[in-house]
């Protein structure tokens, strides 16, 4: 009877350890406040990243590549001419960072904690790492709520030094842009 016991108890926590979380695309997207500097001055233009798409393995590693036709920028171009048609499904940016999984495993459904991740993104010409606080709210037994605990901001002078964000900026129509980029995160992780 305490073999049979003993072997319950290592398959469960064998699947503890185990777990693998995604993040549910559905629910699961990034906004950001872009100030265009226009001639008449500064106009305010909201901006998103949808169906983000990435998972926390056994390790603790999350790669989170993000797309252009992830944006909402070919919403705002219309038809795209048959060159450019190509790159939509290219990764723009991929964000990595680790949390280990046993503190999602371990979060009672109601509950949170706060953490500052450090975030790699990496471009096709720069690499950047900067620290995020993100709040985890366990909503159910298989899911997560992600949010930015403290607020985000982008550098707009750094996004247009940046090869691929100076692409999206023009692409957008904007000539010049604000100094600060709000970014706000609201994300769903799921237990598979």
């Amino acid at each position: 009877m305490k073999r049979y016991g003993l072997g319950v108890a290592l398959l469960l926590s064998a699947g503890v350890a185990q777990a693998d979380w995604q993040l549910d695309p559905e629910r699961s997207r990034i906004d950001a406040t872009v100030i265009e500097l226009a001639s008449e001055g500064p106009i305010p233009h909201q901006h998103s990243v949808r169906e983000l798409d990435g998972s926390i393995d056994e390790q603790g590693r999350l790669r989170l590549p993000l797309r252009l036709n992830q944006t909402d920028v070919l919403e705002k171009l219309g038809e795209l001419p048959p060159w450019l048609d190509t790159l939509t499904d290219r990764t723009l940016v991929t964000l990595s960072t680790e949390l280990p999984p046993e503190r999602l495993n371990d979060l009672a459904v109601g509950d949170s904690f706060t953490e500052t991740l450090l975030f790699r993104a990496d471009t096709s010409s720069t690499a950047q790492e900067e620290p995020l606080r993100l709040r985890f709210t366990r909503e159910s037994d298989d899911s997560i709520h992600i949010t930015n605990a403290e607020r985000i901001v982008l550098n707009g002078s750094d996004v247009m030094k940046d090869e691929t964000g100076r692409t999206i900026v023009n692409l957008l129509g904007y000539e010049r842009i604000g100094d600060e980029i709000p970014v706000e995160l609201n994300a769903t992780l799921v237990d598979r």
